[in-house]
C-alpha cells in the first residue's frame, strides 16, 4: 500500500530535520523532499506551524507504535518493566537525532508540547513513582540511562561504535528486567 502524501510529507520532513536540522525544515524544503510542489504540500499543511503540529503527532505515533511493537502489546496491557523495556529498546535502536531535535522544540510549547510527555508517560516511570518507590526509583534511573544514550549521540553527531552500543543497551536492558534491580548485574 502507497503511504498517503501526508504521511510522504511528514516522513520527507523528518529527512530534512535528520539530515541538515530542525531549522532546515521549511516548507519549500519538505516539499523538494517529498517530490511535491509546495501547493501540493501547502494542502495537507496550510502553515509551517501546522507542519510543525503534523511533525510532532507524527514522530509520536511513531515512537508509540514502535514501542507497542517492541513490547508485543500496547502500554496498558504491558507490565511496568515491559514498558520500559520497549522503550529502552526504541531509544537505544531506533531514536534519531531529529527525533529528540523534535522533542525538544515542541517542548518550548505548552500548546504543541504536550503529545511527547503523553507518549512517554504512558511507556516508562514518573519521577514520581520513583521517588515513592525504590523498584521504580531503579527503572527510572534505566530510563535516563536510555535517554542518555539517544541523547549522547545526538548531541556528538556521531553514532557509538555498534558493538558498544550493543553493550550499552544489553546493559540498560538488564537493569530494567534483573530481579533484584541494577545491582543484580554487577
Amino acid at each position: 500500500m502507497r503511504p498517503s502524501n501526508r504521511s510522504k510529507i511528514l516522513e520527507a520532513a523528518v529527512r530534512v530535520a535528520q539530515r541538515d536540522g530542525v531549522t532546515a525544515v521549511t516548507l519549500d524544503s519538505v516539499a523538494a523532499e517529498a517530490s511535491l510542489t509546495k501547493g501540493g504540500l501547502m494542502y495537507h499543511f496550510p502553515s509551517k506551524d501546522a507542519l510543525l503540529a503534523g511533525i510532532q503527532e507524527h514522530v509520536s505515533t511513531v515512537w508509540d507504535s514502535l514501542m507497542a511493537q517492541a513490547a508485543g502489546k500496547d502500554a496498558g496491557e504491558a507490565t511496568a518493566e515491559e514498558r520500559l523495556a520497549a522503550y529502552a529498546e526504541v531509544a537505544t535502536q531506533s531514536a534519531t537525532s531529529a527525533d529528540l531535535a523534535f522533542v525538544l522544540e515542541f517542548s518550548k510549547d505548552p500548546n504543541s508540547g504536550r503529545m511527547w510527555p503523553e507518549v512517554a508517560n504512558k511507556w516508562t516511570p514518573s519521577p514520581e513513582s520513583a521517588a515513592a518507590d525504590p523498584h521504580q526509583f531503579d527503572l527510572f534511573i534505566a530510563r535516563l540511562a536510555a535517554d542518555g544514550l539517544w541523547m549522547f549521540e545526538a548531541l556528538m553527531n556521531q553514532p557509538l561504535p555498534e558493538e558498544l552500543r550493543q553493550q550499552i543497551a544489553a546493559r540498560i536492558s538488564t537493569m530494567i528486567t534483573a530481579p533484584d534491580g541494577p545491582s543484580s548485574a554487577d
